[in-house]
């Protein structure tokens, strides 16, 4: 399967709420970031960011150094056209997370709510490890939400893995600090519930 024609599709037809994950307000993230780092000026990326309401709340909050990686042009396009002119205030990039070209050491804040779930192969997982290991700062903070244990075993037509706070975090290694982990009850568009797992760790 083409993975980033299949996110071209989904978020070609359908709306920003009318997918599972959709909140209108991810407060766990921005509590986790605030926590991370209350220092507006730090540098975060957020990995899928795509249609997520997030960026406007950091933006709202004072942050001004954001990145917004999706692997989705469109979904990028309708947070842009939805930001109107504050989105010059952002950095956007249209990539497969686990090729992009991300320089080192660049960000204070990795923050990931629903990609690395839908990574099912060990390179992919690796790779993006890899990623995060080298983008991120020496001391900085890496917040990962997943689905949880009890969370869907498929979304959006595609397999998933779920993950507990241990199994998160070895699939991260020592380099990664886990310092605090959570659940989530999420309430889908559609009525029913997901259970997302957060994790919060910092790069040693």
């Amino acid at each position: 399967m083409d993975v980033q024609n299949h996110w071209e599709r989904i978020y070609g037809k359908k709306a920003p709420d009318a997918v599972s994950w959709h909140r209108p307000h991810l407060e766990i993230s921005l509590d986790l970031i605030e926590r991370a780092t209350p220092d507006c000026s730090a540098s975060i990326i957020d990995v899928g960011g795509g249609e997520s309401t997030l960026v406007d709340d950091l933006l709202a909050r004072g942050y001004h150094n954001i990145t917004i990686l999706d692997i989705s042009q469109t979904a990028i396009d309708v947070t842009k056209k939805r930001l109107g002119t504050a989105a010059e205030r952002v950095h956007w990039l249209a990539a497969d997370i686990t090729k992009a070209e991300l320089d080192r050491a660049t960000y204070d804040v990795w923050h990931d709510r629903a990609v690395f779930h839908f990574l099912t192969t060990i390179e992919e997982r690796a790779a993006y490890v890899r990623q995060a290991a080298k983008a991120v700062k020496p001391g900085g903070h890496v917040i990962v939400s997943t689905f949880g244990p009890e969370g869907p075993t498929k979304c959006s037509s595609l397999d998933v893995v779920r993950y507990d706070a241990e199994s998160l975090h070895n699939e991260f290694g020592v380099r990664f600090h886990l310092l605090d982990s959570s659940k989530e009850l999420h309430q889908t568009p559609f009525g029913t519930v997901q259970q997302f797992l957060y994790c919060l760790c910092r790069v040693e």
